[in-house]
């Protein structure tokens, strides 16, 4: 039996196939962090498991998270995704999720991918955070911040700290498993 995050229900598939595949790994694919954003913006307020179940459908309906196309959504397509029960059917995340598609696409544009923006916030390598226990991890920190403040001033929306620290863990853009975790010394060494 391996050791895992506390976070990780016993017997729960699909949290145990999240956390050992993609939770913390890396990110350097400019799709996959669109992908991170809208689904954490989405959770605010939810169950992670939530938009686990509904991941499927996101991807289906929202172009497989490609910026390019979700930016030209228009009011139809919007009133469509408020009718869709395979998604969160909350006006203000639906529509930031167009918006802020627009300002990823312009921050792409700016520093030649989003990848490359995004990691200046913690140096260009993973923060490897040594957390002992659940409990030791915090909702947010300093970088989270900065990233937050940075995507707001660009006009960006349901990108607060929290938000961002947990698409940060998401994208591994830092290492917060736990050290008695299996996959803690596995992304630990990844370079």
């Amino acid at each position: 039996m391996k050791n895992r995050c506390d976070w990780v229900p016993a017997g729960n598939k699909l949290y145990q196939d999240y956390h050992d595949k993609e939770w913390g790994v890396p990110i350097h694919n400019d799709r996959v962090h669109f992908e991170f954003l809208i689904l954490e913006g989405a959770q605010a307020g939810l169950s992670w498991e939530t938009i686990l179940k509904k991941r499927d459908n996101y991807q289906r309906v929202f172009a497989n998270f490609d910026a390019r196309k979700v930016a030209k959504f228009d009011k139809r397509k919007y009133d469509q995704l408020l009718k869709n029960p395979g998604i969160v059917r909350n006006r203000l995340k639906i529509k930031s999720t167009i918006e802020n598609a627009k300002k990823f696409l312009e921050i792409q544009k700016e520093f030649g991918s989003f990848d490359k923006y995004v990691w200046q916030f913690v140096g260009g390598k993973p923060i490897v955070a040594k957390r002992q226990k659940m409990s030791d991890i915090p909702a947010k920190t300093k970088e989270a911040e900065n990233l937050s403040k940075d995507l707001k001033k660009r006009g960006f929306n349901f990108v607060g700290p929290t938000i961002i620290y947990a698409y940060m863990q998401a994208t591994g853009l830092v290492n917060d498993h736990t050290v008695n975790c299996f996959r803690y010394n596995e992304l630990s060494k990844a370079k």
